[in-house]
């Protein structure tokens, strides 16, 4: 099992490179985001090399912050291996939240990050199924 960091940021110019900034600053790499935005304010969702860091260096410039469990999926970068992966998780009725991509820097193959309702009893259902879950 992953950690995520979520950030609440707004929705102006140069946000995103401000968070990027005070994670440079810490020494922090990331390895994997994506951004969800609205009118007014965003969250950005990001796996990072050191979430605590991250989650003390962002809260002391200000930015409201958490971090949450998500599962970490890594597979082959081959034709149809999402689609295998979403026929999978719809034969076990289970609903995703988002799902945004990543990679392994050792392996050099694509990881899923997926957020549902019961991570942990997902993680088992697709550990049951073959599916390499980080």
């Amino acid at each position: 099992m992953l950690k995520q960091v979520s950030i609440f940021a707004e929705n102006q110019k140069g946000a995103f490179q401000a968070i990027t900034g005070i994670l440079k600053e810490e020494n922090i790499n990331i390895l994997g985001s994506v951004t969800n935005d609205s009118a007014e304010y965003g969250i950005v969702r990001m796996i990072v090399s050191d979430t605590e860091k991250a989650l003390a260096a962002l809260s002391k410039k200000g930015y409201l912050c958490r971090a949450n469990d998500i599962l970490g999926v890594e597979m082959s970068d081959e034709v149809g291996n999402l689609d295998h992966l979403l026929i999978s998780l719809s034969e076990g009725n289970i609903s995703v939240d988002y799902i945004y991509l990543c990679f392994n820097r050792d392996t050099g193959k694509p990881v899923l990050i997926i957020h549902t309702d019961d991570i942990f009893e997902v993680e088992e259902y697709l550990k049951a199924k073959g599916f390499s879950v980080q």
